[in-house]
């Protein structure tokens, strides 16, 4: 891959509505370090739809990299920390599957209560966590340039 097609090249980024107003910094990073014209940004209503999704972007061989931001939280009715494990798996399981990176931003923290003091804490972690699946994106796409020359 040349100079010229890497920066040509093109990213999705699938958001999960949950916590929108946090997740949706991790796009703000990865914005930061790859333009918005390279990016296509999709919604699904949850963590557990983005495996599936992220699945169908990299399977249209359209994209050299999908990010997949969420935040799963304990919310009292549900074991989360299964639901990350299967969204995790599955998002690994994607990209394997056809061959395309497919990079999480998923997070699950231990301890999480809706108040302005851990809203500001997670969206600026989710933010630096967009920067990471950014720089992770390009760095895959580069070294599999070499690995193809």
């Amino acid at each position: 891959m040349t100079q010229a097609h890497h920066t040509q090249a093109r990213y999705a980024f699938v958001k999960a509505r949950w916590h929108a107003d946090i997740v949706d910094r991790a796009l703000d990073g990865f914005l930061e370090l790859i333009p918005a014209g390279q990016v296509d940004v999709f919604d699904v209503p949850g963590a557990f739809e983005l495996p599936l999704f992220a699945r169908d972007l990299a399977a249209t061989g359209r994209y050299a990299a999908v990010a997949a931001a969420a935040f799963v939280v304990d919310g009292g009715i549900y074991r989360h920390d299964f639901v990350a494990q299967a969204v995790v798996d599955g998002l690994m399981r994607a990209g394997m599957d056809t061959g395309v990176p497919v990079l999480s931003v998923s997070l699950t923290p231990h301890h999480y209560q809706e108040t302005d003091h851990h809203n500001a804490i997670f969206r600026a972690h989710f933010v630096e966590k967009g920067r990471e699946a950014a720089r992770a994106a390009l760095m895959i796409g580069k070294s599999r340039a070499a690995l193809a020359a």
